[in-house]
Parts: structure tokens; C-alpha cells; sequence
């Protein structure tokens, strides 16, 4: 599809220049020969992107640059200038430009500068696109999917949210089991009442039945004054109890009968306490089997497994990762950042055991330790490295070399060996690894090969 760009410098010649380099590029060349006609024509056909010249008759192309922000104009703007200096240079980045070329410049420099501007431009488009189509899909607040599978889970939530069931959510750690509990309180009537979260796994179980239940004052050595449980808490709200499998038998029982009557005593108490609390639990753990083992009672499971719930691991649905990732890119404030469609590709092909947390963890590190736009497979951390480039398809031969070895030794040494074997012919070796052969060539000049 031909681009439209607006060629902005006050020198004629310089723009025909411009214009004849770029033509057979695939641009539809338009140009402007001071600040008033670049506004002009950005008004009347908004370009794809701009090549501005700094210094022009008012409004020079400082000026013309941040006007066009502040009007909202996101098209990639590379400034042109003959007086260079980091100063200059660092105001019109601030001001919003893409790029910053000095005059005289290489033709080809130029170019260069421009495809990463547009990839970057469609980069952001398609992200921008994903994000409208899982606003479309879906409106719960916090929740990001683009996956059928995760779509259909999320319009069972939107049915089950305004009844009063029980909510029972099966997922793996990290697969966003609260998310989607909060999201049922959300879309309830219950809305403005508490949301009380507690987590069986991470508390003793003597704790936890003080957790759940409160206590009186003396119930115990170091009760010196009476404290209300979760459920008292979550009265007239929802209540999430998460790893629900670790609780023991005896809590079992009581937290049975608070679901039969909705009523209960706190510990050392005699005074009985109605409440009106919704439970949503979540467990990573088969229930069935612990029926089956006799370590959980099958009476409390059918209480709770009125709506069931199972979200899906994430490496069971590869199209939300860029979804996801851009999601999390702008959580930490990486609005400028783009992941490249080879980052893009490694992240949706990793397994991540984590699951959504383990991958927001990786954008957060990433956000912080990458100093460019564009966020590339060199970027990211070893192990997903590791299968981007191909090492776990690597057979017919090729010596592994021995466990704990560097990641980017093991590439380094499989590279070498399938330069070696192919008589350091890059098509054949790209082709041994099972890579592009352009692919191959990026990752021998990042390995210095």
C-alpha cells in the first residue's frame, strides 16, 4: 500500500532531491516549502509521515513539530537539520519527534530511519487495533483477552455476575483466578459492598480459621481484644477464598454450615452471626482427586462447584500474549515502546509456567532494563531467547554443550558449529538450525561472528 509522506524544507532543490529518492520507495511524495504549508497540507490529507526541516522562515520546524503535537497528529516526524547540536537534538525528541538526521545526510540513512518509523507507526496500529477489538469484546475493567476460549469463560461471568451463585474457578498459579473474581463482584449488585479476599495456602491453619471467623477476646493465649473475621468483613459483599483445596476437614465443616445458614461463631464465642456474603473460590488443585484421596468433602465441593470456572493456562492461548504484553507495556508506562514482531513471535512461543504474572513480570524487567523504542529478541530475558532462536529444534548432530552452560554460549557454540558443518555457507547453516537466513545473519553480527 503506498505511503503518503510530506517533505518539509524550504529548499527547493532539497526537496526534489527527497522526493526523487523516495518515490520509487512506495511513498506518494508531498511537499511543503515553509512551516504555513506543511500545516496546510497536514489539515487538508494527513500524511503518513513527515520529513521536517529545523530551520525555516516562522514558524520554523521546532514550531511546526510541536504544534502538530499538540493538535494530537501521531504520525512519525524525522526532523531535518544543517545545525546539529545535542541540545537541538534533545528538544525536538522531547518535542515528539520519530528521528533527528543532521544535513549532509546518506540517502540510505534516511530510509533506514524512515522503515523503522513505520514499522513502529504499524506496530502501534495493530496494537491500538487488538486493543479496540478486546474493548469490543469484552468491558470488564482489568480483564485483556482476545482468545475465544477466554471470551466465552469472560461471558460466563458476565451472566453468572447478578445471581447470588456460588463461584467455583479452576486455573493454574498466575492464570488470573482473582482477576475474575473481582470481575463478578464488579459486574454484581453487590458492587459497592466489600470485595474481601483470602488466601488458604498462605496461612497456618490455625490462623486461618481465626482469619475466617474472628475471635473473641481470651479465645486464646494473645487474644486481648475480640477482632472480626473475613466473612464478618465481607457482609453484604463477596468473600474470595483462594486455594480453597488447602483448608483441613475440621475448617471444612464450619465453613459448610456458613454456606448452608449463613451463619456462624466467632472463636471462643457463643453469639451467632448471620451474614450475607457471596463466596467465589479458586483452587489450582483437582478437587475430584481430593474427594477421592479423603481429604476433602465432597459435600463442601457440590456447595461450591455451582458455576464452575477453568481458565485456561496462557500457553494455551498464544493470542492474547500481544495483546497482554501491550497491555502491560502501557501499565508501566512504555507507551513509546513497541515489542517487534520477532519479540512478538518468541513471547507467543514461550510455554510460560508463570502464566500472566510470570509474563507481566518479564515486561516490567524488560521496560526497565531497554533503553530503545523498539523492543527486540535481544531484549528479552535468556530463556525465551533461548527458544526463539531455535536451540530446542536443533538435532542431526550438533553437540549440546553441558547443563548450566550460558544460554548465549549455547547459541554461540550451536552457531558455530552449524557454520563449521556447512562450510560457513549462512544459507545452509541458517537452514541446519531450522532459522532465516536473515535471522542467522542479525544474530551472528549481535554474536560477533
Amino acid at each position: 500500500m503506498t505511503k503518503r509522506i510530506l517533505i518539509v524544507d524550504d529548499e527547493k532543490n532539497m526537496r526534489w532531491v527527497l522526493g526523487q529518492a523516495l518515490a520509487p520507495e512506495g511513498f506518494e511524495v508531498v511537499e511543503a516549502a515553509d512551516g504555513k504549508e506543511a500545516l496546510a497540507a497536514v489539515a487538508e490529507q494527513e500524511p503518513d509521515i513527515m520529513v521536517l526541516d529545523h530551520r525555516m522562515p516562522a514558524p520554523d520546524g521546532m514550531e511546526v513539530l510541536r504544534r502538530l503535537r499538540g493538535q494530537g497528529a501521531t504520525f512519525p516526524i524525522i526532523m531535518l537539520t544543517a545545525h546539529g547540536n545535542v541540545a537541538t537534538a534533545v528538544e525536538a525528541m522531547k518535542a515528539g519527534a520519530s528521528e533527528y538526521l543532521t544535513k549532509p545526510f546518506d540517502l540510505e540513512e534516511l530510509k533506514l530511519a524512515l522503515d523503522k518509523a513505520m514499522h513502529f507507526r504499524e506496530l502501534a496500529a495493530e496494537v491500538e487495533r487488538l486493543r479496540e477489538e478486546v474493548q469490543k469484546d469484552y468491558d470488564v475493567e482489568g480483564i485483556v483477552a482476545s482468545d475465544p476460549g477466554m471470551l466465552a469463560i469472560l461471558e460466563t461471568v458476565r451472566k453468572v455476575a447478578p445471581t447470588s451463585a456460588t463461584v467455583m474457578i479452576y486455573g493454574e498459579s498466575g492464570t488470573g483466578k482473582e482477576l475474575i473474581a473481582r470481575a463478578i463482584h464488579d459486574l454484581s449488585d453487590r458492587a459497592n459492598r466489600p470485595f474481601v479476599s483470602v488466601s488458604a495456602g498462605a496461612l497456618p491453619e490455625t490462623l486461618l480459621e481465626s482469619e475466617l471467623f474472628g475471635y473473641e477476646k481470651g479465645a486464646f493465649t494473645g487474644a486481648v481484644n475480640a477482632k472480626p473475621g473475613r466473612f464478618e468483613m465481607a457482609n453484604g459483599g463477596t468473600l474470595f477464598l483462594d486455594e480453597i483445596g488447602d483448608i483441613s476437614l475440621a475448617t471444612q465443616v464450619k465453613l459448610l454450615r456458613v454456606l448452608q445458614e449463613r451463619k456462624f461463631e466467632r472463636l471462643g464465642g457463643t453469639r451467632t452471626i448471620d451474614v450475607d456474603v457471596r463466596v467465589v473460590a479458586a483452587t489450582n488443585q483437582d478437587l475430584q482427586q481430593l474427594i477421592a484421596d479423603g481429604i476433602f468433602r465432597e459435600d463442601l465441593f457440590y456447595r461450591l462447584n455451582v458455576v464452575p470456572v477453568t481458565l485456561p493456562p496462557l500457553r494455551q492461548r498464544p493470542t492474547d500474549i500481544p495483546v497482554l504484553a501491550a497491555h502491560f507495556l502501557e501499565k508501566y508506562r512504555a507507551g513509546t515502546k513497541a515489542l517487534s514482531a520477532a519479540a512478538i513471535q518468541a513471547l507467543s512461543g514461550y510455554q510460560w509456567p508463570g502464566n500472566i504474572r510470570e509474563l507481566e513480570n518479564t515486561i516490567e524487567r524488560i521496560v526497565i532494563l531497554s533503553h530503545d523504542d523498539e523492543i527486540g529478541v535481544e531484549d528479552l530475558p535468556a530463556e525465551i531467547r533461548s527458544n526463539a532462536c531455535g536451540i530446542e529444534r536443533v538435532a542431526g548432530g550438533f553437540v549440546l554443550p553441558e547443563a548450566g552452560v550460558d544460554l548465549e554460549e549455547v547459541e554461540l557454540d550451536l552457531v558455530r558449529q552449524a557454520l563449521d558443518r556447512s562450510g560457513s555457507n549462512t544459507p545452509k547453516a541458517a537452514k541446519l538450525l531450522g532459522l532465516t537466513t536473515k535471522t542467522l545473519e542479525v544474530r551472528m553480527q549481535r554474536l560477533g561472528l
